[in-house]
């Protein structure tokens, strides 16, 4: 087994903002929108994080950045903003660590869940979720489609069916 090492972030450097920018293409791939990373747009998205006060950690396997986790904390519940981790250092424990260190703070604030926003077409997220105890469904986000917003898919919660 690798040995995984956990690095709080403080600042945004060229590897964090690289796997951001891949996980917004991967992201933008469970709604059929094919995209090219943009490192920049990573780099940025992770200075808002940081400027917004979000607790960053960075998983690294060798002095490689393998993965990251972005908790953001209202009055004292952690939510899992993002978590990513690149394609070559999956189910090797890193997103288990990442999500781990998410549970911990959670911990710190008395709580014994983390709440994780994940896209409902993102098996193996939910999969990983479900393996670790998160079998809970909170809330569903409901919006209007955007202008000429192409939706291509349908999810059923209950007895509902909506867009997506």
């Amino acid at each position: 087994m690798k040995k995984i090492e956990l690095l709080e972030i403080r600042q945004v450097n060229d590897a964090l903002a690289e796997m951001v920018a891949l996980f917004r293409v991967e992201l933008r791939s469970y709604k059929g929108i094919a995209s090219k990373p943009n490192a920049e747009d990573g780099r940025e998205e992770m200075k808002e994080y940081l400027l917004a006060g979000f607790p960053v950690f960075a998983a690294t396997v060798h002095g490689e950045y393998a993965g990251y986790v972005v908790c953001r904390i209202e009055s004292e519940v952690v939510w899992v903003e993002s978590i990513f981790v690149r394609e070559e250092y999956r189910r090797q424990g890193v997103a288990a660590a990442l999500h781990g260190k998410a549970e911990e703070i959670a911990a710190s604030y008395g709580n014994d869940t983390v709440y994780n926003y994940v896209h409902p077409n993102n098996h193996r997220m939910i999969e990983f979720l479900r393996k670790r105890g998160y079998t809970v469904l909170n809330l569903i986000e409901i919006r209007k489609p955007y202008q000429n917003e192409k939706l291509t898919q349908t999810i059923t919660v209950g007895e509902h069916e909506f867009d997506y």
